[in-house]
């Protein structure tokens, strides 16, 4: 075996070999914490223990347990597969420890429930082959095993699982060409939230230099909500939210419970508010440990004033969740208004958004909305309170088209992440399709471009954003900077706080 072909690394836990792949060297299912299983359950990561001889790094680790993504896919199969769900995943220019290159990790989204760094739309051969640098991804806990509010166990332990990874690259990626100093976190959806929570914490000071986050959602729940949810999906099963009862259950039946509560979530919206309206019985909790504090509220008293940060959102955020639920072309009044009211920033929305959009359409109104909630008034929120914490944030909003379906789904959720990775099958096949035009892979290269120059020289090619001039990168095939195009939305939102959801009634 040719160590030219199979290239060797010495981490602090052991050796690991690695291949060559079209021009980069790859290794895969490098353990950076312990399984999570039997007394390490619900737990805390807990550091890897020391392994002899060199490990095989060919091939990724089995996903976390997980519900599927949809309702109609089979649950994930991981039983042959073992416990090391907490592993990383390195693609380099050369594993030459004096190489000292910029390194980009991936946090990937899921509506906190679902996701893995296997997944083929994650493969970030593209973008460290064109960045020149060190790009790792890896898995964490999502679900219950990663954010249900469990009695006896730390909450947020996918975030947790999240900082050990982290420490992961901050000890060893030096050993695969990258340097600690230059590392740049980035991530969509749930991996953006997750983002914005670490830019919180301070086990993860000092980690990552620069962040990247596409498509910030704005539910971080409070303790009680986090506490009534979890009693929720573990009494459909007879159990207690406890460590002692759901450690008895089966990791990978556990998931079965939440998906369950998925199709009733609604039937509780009387407690749990707007969440109950979302696909979602998860988020990060504002715990008073963990988390102790929201981030725009944290960001905005300089919690992350060193670190430098993109922040972006696309045009049409809700749409693909129109598709998803079969509500395309459905949309009636009653639908619109009821959304207005639930998710609206004031007691007077519907009024304030018919008003601001008086030709909207009732299904217009109904994603614009929940667009704004979920997304995109976050993700600017988040920009504006780096800005008034004294960091920097440059601001994006994606407004290409998909072109499945002949551009009816538009800048979509979701959409920025093969642009990303420049890798279409997945989520990217759906939106893009199997063979991307040439104007598809000119945009891919430009956002690659900027995403890799910001994590290399901290600028990513546009302006930072300000309150006054307040501009912004469209990302679209003819790269523009102008003023925040949402200004009706954002005025509808200027004076709302996002903030713990509550438990509204016991």
């Amino acid at each position: 075996m040719s160590r030219a072909e199979f290239p060797e690394v010495t981490t602090v836990s052991g050796a690991v070999r690695g291949r060559r792949e079209d021009g980069l060297v790859v290794f895969r299912g490098i353990p950076y914490a312990q399984p999570p299983v039997g007394e390490a359950r619900f737990a805390a990561p807990r550091p890897v223990r020391r392994w002899d001889g060199v490990r095989e790094a060919y091939s990724f680790g089995p996903p976390p347990p997980q519900e599927p993504f949809g309702p109609e896919d089979p649950p994930a199969d991981t039983t042959a597969a073992g416990d090391d769900w907490l592993t990383v995943n390195v693609w380099t220019p050369d594993a030459d420890t004096a190489a000292r290159r910029p390194v980009m990790v991936w946090i990937y989204g899921g509506a906190y429930k679902f996701g893995s760094a296997d997944d083929p739309a994650y493969d970030a051969g593209r973008l460290a082959r064109d960045g020149e640098l060190v790009v790792v991804t890896f898995n964490y806990r999502v679900g219950i095993e990663g954010f249900a509010r469990v009695e006896g166990a730390p909450a947020n332990r996918g975030l947790l699982d999240q900082v050990a990874a982290l420490e992961w690259v901050r000890e060893n990626v030096s050993a695969f060409g990258g340097d600690p100093d230059q590392v740049t976190v980035f991530g969509e959806s749930a991996g953006a939230g997750s983002i914005a929570a670490l830019l919180t914490m301070d086990p993860a000071r000092g980690l990552f230099r620069r962040a990247i986050v596409q498509s910030v959602p704005g539910t971080f729940f409070s303790d009680e909500l986090a506490v009534d949810i979890a009693g929720t999906i573990a009494g459909q099963l007879g159990l207690r939210p406890t460590v002692a009862d759901l450690s008895g259950v089966d990791p990978r039946k556990l998931p079965e419970a939440g998906a369950v509560l998925g199709g009733r979530m609604r039937e509780y919206a009387h407690r749990w508010g707007p969440v109950a309206h979302t696909p979602t019985p998860y988020s990060p909790v504002v715990d008073g440990e963990v988390l102790t504090r929201t981030p725009w509220e944290a960001l905005a008293d300089g919690a992350a004033r060193d670190v430098e940060l993109i922040a972006g959102h696309n045009r049409d955020e809700y749409r693909l969740f129109l598709l998803l639920g079969g509500l395309l072309g459905r949309v009636d009044d009653n639908l619109a208004a009821s959304a207005l009211n639930w998710f609206g920033p004031t007691p007077d929305a519907e009024q304030s958004y018919r008003a601001a959009f008086p030709q909207a359409s009732a299904e217009y109104l109904f994603e614009l909305v929940q667009s704004d909630w979920l997304f995109r008034m976050p993700t600017l929120h988040l920009a504006e309170a780096q800005v008034a914490g004294g960091g920097r944030a440059h601001l994006y909003e994606l407004t290409w088209s998909a072109p499945a379906g002949g551009g009816a789904l538009g800048a979509c959720h979701g959409l920025d992440v093969p642009l990303t990775f420049g890798v279409y099958e997945g989520l990217g096949a759906m939106l893009i399709g199997p063979t991307p035009s040439p104007e598809t892979e000119t945009l891919s290269a430009r956002i690659r471009s900027a995403w890799t120059a910001f994590a290399t020289t901290g600028d990513p090619g546009w302006p930072a954003y300000d309150t006054e001039q307040r501009l912004v990168q469209l990302l679209d095939t003819e790269p523009t900077v102008t003023a925040y195009p949402e200004e009706a939305s954002r005025r509808l939102w200027e004076g709302h706080t996002f903030t713990t959801l509550p438990l509204t009634t016991s």
